[in-house]
Parts: C-alpha cells; structure tokens; sequence
C-alpha cells in the first residue's frame, strides 16, 4: 500500500465488471437541498473499460474529461502510483468511447497531477498541485506549482506559475488545484490545494496575462472565503462554480469574481462537472472519510457519491452511490468517475 493524497492508503481494486445494483436514485421533484431518492434508475458500472498500456496498471486516477469532438475520453493518472516523482510513465491518456487507446503522453512534465481540464480547442491542461513536502520533492526536479497547456499531441504551449516555486503573486501559486477554460478563452485558475494553500480564484486572459483574483482564507460562511477550493466549473449563463471543500459547499461568482449565492445542499464538493444541458454532476469523497469540518453545515444525511441536479435551479435530481473524487460525463450520458484512493477509473454507463 501506498500513502494517498488524503493522507490514509492506496489499495489496489480487482479489475472486473459488474452491475450497479443501486446505482441512481432520482427525484426530479425534490427541492433544492432535499435528498434525492424515489425511483431506482440502473447503470453498468464497467471497472475494465480503459485498455491500458501493457504492463501498466492505474494509480491514483485524478482527472477525467470528455474530448470537444465528443468521441473521445481524456484522463489523467499519477504514472501508476500516488506522484509521478522518479517515474518515466505518461500520465495524461486519451480513449475512445470504447476504451482503446489512443494517445499517451506528459512524463517528466508533471511531478504531482491534481487538476484536469480540455478546452473547446482540444488541448489538455494540468496543474502540479502538490504543497507541503510534495513540493519541495518537485521544486528539487524544477517542476511544481504550475499550470501546463498542452497541444492534443502532448507539445507544451503555455506555463502558467513559476516552476517550484510557491507564492501569492500574479505570476506564482501555491500547490494550484484545478483550472479551467471559459468559452471565451480567459483561464481561471483555483489555487491552492489543502487549506494552506492561497485559498483563491486566479484569473488570466488567454495567453495567460494575469488580471486579477479574489478570495480570502477563512471557515465561511461569509461570501468569498475558501478553504481548499478544489473543483471548478461554468454553466451556460457564465456562472462561475468554485467547489469550496472544506466549507462543504459550493460558491457561485460571476465571471469577474463577484459573488453571486452560495448552496450547502450538494456537500463539500471535491470535483463538479456542469454538461451541455445545464445538469450538474458533483463528487463528494470527503463524507464519512475525512474529519467532520462540517458537521454544522449539512442540510440533508449526506454519503459518499455524485450528487446530480440542475445548474440552474439548484435542484438535486439524483445520486450515484460512487467513490470517485473527479467526475465527467460523455454525449452518451456515461459517467466516469476517477477514484484517488481506489486508483481506477469507473464508467457508469445507461442501461
């Protein structure tokens, strides 16, 4: 066993497939902050769909996210183990929806993957989001606390931050979580990871000059404080959605940082995913495994899983009984889940 990124252990699974019994209660009539329950609604959990490289097996699977052309599935792995440090494996993959391997690429980039995301242009960003005794094993390599664009064929075409070095300036980070790309090009970036980090939202234009942040320490709830921001996503209006993990809950801003409400009911959100159609898919991996900062805040009888529901309104629709910390969902409806701990990848496809 290998120590995970939430400080308890990395067990590797048996790779099989199996039906997913109770796998989506949904109750599209439930009100915001209601548990989701009713009707039973079934998918296929498939743990074997990703043809892996001969001889390579999963490690901690910290990043998932559909290609523009809708064919194709992007996942990022820490080579095999818990940190990509001393390895010469590839950890960003793309499938396609069958699972066979297309492109593999990124070793020697990255020392501690963390944040995930594929820009309408088919490039893959990744954040080196490794704090504390992480990143100063990756500053000794000159690699760490960074953001990396990178060409569908792997050529890097933009760094953002200053390699191995942590800061709270316009051109450093400290251990950045996630990033992701507007439609219209600027970048946001969530930095940084654990509540040591920065705790704030970075904001660049497209080729990647700083114009400005917003966020402050602090425990909530009042507008603006974070503790691990650690999921970042945008709806159809703009809205940007900041999963603020430890505050167990998500924070909603507009595009220039002004905060727009706040909603307690989908948990602490380690990861969010926003589709076409306004539905939302968000992964809770902290109940019932880390200590109870949040005990105070919940709204509903919470357990580890997806929760699903509409952008929109706020209205939870349904749950997926899941231990996938990043979550992202392909033009078929499938769910993929990327499990840290459980170091495999899980497609939830519709019956």
């Amino acid at each position: 066993m290998r120590p995970s990124s939430n400080g308890g252990w990395l067990r590797p699974r048996p790779s099989h497939r199996a039906a997913l019994g109770a796998a989506l209660l949904v109750a599209c009539a439930a009100p915001a902050g209601a548990s989701a329950q009713v009707n039973l609604e079934h998918y296929v959990a498939d743990l074997d769909w990703a043809q892996l490289p001969p001889g390579r097996e999963w490690g901690a699977v910290t990043g998932v996210y559909p290609d523009p052309d809708g064919r194709h599935i992007w996942v990022l792995d820490r080579c095999g183990a818990n940190s990509c440090i001393g390895s010469d494996l590839d950890p960003i993959f793309k499938f396609d929806l069958e699972g066979n391997l297309v492109a593999n690429f990124g070793a020697g980039l990255i020392a501690w993957p963390h944040g995930f995301f594929v820009d309408h242009d088919g490039n893959v960003w990744v954040t080196d989001g490794g704090t504390g005794n992480r990143a100063e094993q990756a500053a000794e390599l000159g690699l760490g606390h960074q953001v990396l664009k990178l060409s569908p064929t792997g050529e890097v075409l933009m760094k953002l931050g200053q390699a191995g070095v942590a800061g709270a300036g316009p051109d450093t980070f400290n251990g950045p979580s996630v990033v992701l790309v507007a439609p219209t090009g600027e970048i946001y970036v969530a930095d940084g990871h654990d509540a040591g980090g920065n705790n704030r939202i970075v904001k660049f234009t497209p080729d990647g000059r700083y114009l400005k942040s917003w966020g402050t320490t602090g425990p909530g709830p009042a507008a603006g404080e974070l503790s691990d921001p650690h999921a970042l996503a945008m709806d159809s209006q703009g809205r940007l959605f900041v999963g603020d993990r430890r505050n167990a809950r998500i924070q909603i801003f507009d595009s220039e940082g002004t905060f727009l409400e706040q909603w307690l009911h989908f948990g602490p959100a380690s990861s969010i995913y926003i589709d076409a159609s306004d539905t939302i898919y968000v992964t809770d991996t902290q109940t019932g495994a880390m200590p109870d900062w949040f005990a105070e805040r919940r709204t509903a009888d919470w357990q580890r899983g997806i929760r699903i529901g509409d952008a929109r309104t706020g209205r939870v629709t349904g749950f997926l009984p899941s231990e996938a910390e990043f979550v992202a969902v392909d033009v078929n409806g499938a769910v993929y889940g990327a499990e840290v701990p459980g170091e495999r990848l899980v497609k939830y496809a519709p019956r």
